[in-house]
C-alpha cells in the first residue's frame, strides 16, 4: 500500500501538482456557489421593503 501511494505521489509530469491546486479552487468554487444560491433564496423570499420617509430637516441649512 505505501508503495502504490508514494508512486502516486511521485512526480507525474505534471497533472497531480495540477490536482493539487485544481481540486481546492474547484471546491472553493462549487462552496461559493452554494451560496449565492442561498442567499438568493432568502432574498427572493422575503417580502419588498416599504420606502424609507423623506429625511426631515433640522435647524438652519
Amino acid at each position: 500500500m505505501t508503495a502504490a501511494l508514494s508512486t502516486l505521489l511521485a512526480h507525474q509530469g505534471g497533472w497531480d501538482e495540477i490536482l493539487m491546486v485544481a481540486v481546492p479552487v474547484l471546491v472553493f468554487g462549487l462552496l461559493l456557489a452554494a451560496a449565492n444560491r442561498r442567499a438568493q433564496r432568502q432574498r427572493d423570499s422575503r417580502p419588498p421593503a416599504s420606502e424609507p420617509a423623506p429625511p426631515t430637516r433640522r435647524g438652519p441649512i
